[in-house]
């Protein structure tokens, strides 16, 4: 009778290894379709353009460049060049001909006794075709 048994078990074992390497084959399929390749020129689906672009960066340098048709904008961490371009050529309606990036790395501040983290951010710096214009200062 102890014979019958154990084959029972030998038998069980080989099903559930077959199984295992079923599952292991699969997973690897799995990783490799879930990678989708990103075409040049175009913005990642999901995003809208007014959350690549998070506000017009306005100090006395950057005031300075407008003259220059150059204009900077803090951009969300995620975006890249291309992302930048369309976005902001989708927005203002203008042609883009160069995308700088700049990466602000984050700064340690005092706040009384303790030290703290000011964050770091994304800036870009849009040159725009000569004759092109962004009105940043509607009203004013």
């Amino acid at each position: 009778m102890a014979l019958f048994g154990k084959k029972k078990i030998e038998e069980g074992e080989k099903k559930t290894e077959e199984k295992t390497s079923d599952v292991k084959v699969e997973k690897k399929e799995k990783k490799a379709e879930k990678k989708p390749e990103k075409k040049v020129g175009e913005i990642k689906p999901g995003t809208i353009t007014k959350d690549i672009l998070i506000e017009p960066w306005i100090t006395e340098k950057s005031h300075a460049a407008m003259a220059l048709n150059k204009y900077e904008f803090r951009v969300s961490k995620d975006s890249d060049k291309s992302d930048i371009k369309m976005a902001v050529e989708e927005l203002y309606n203008v042609r883009v001909t160069d995308v700088n990036i700049v990466n602000i790395p984050p700064k340690k501040r005092n706040y009384g006794r303790f030290v703290g983290k000011k964050s770091g951010y994304k800036k870009a710096i849009v040159t725009l075709k000569e004759g092109d214009k962004i009105e940043l200062f509607k009203g004013v």
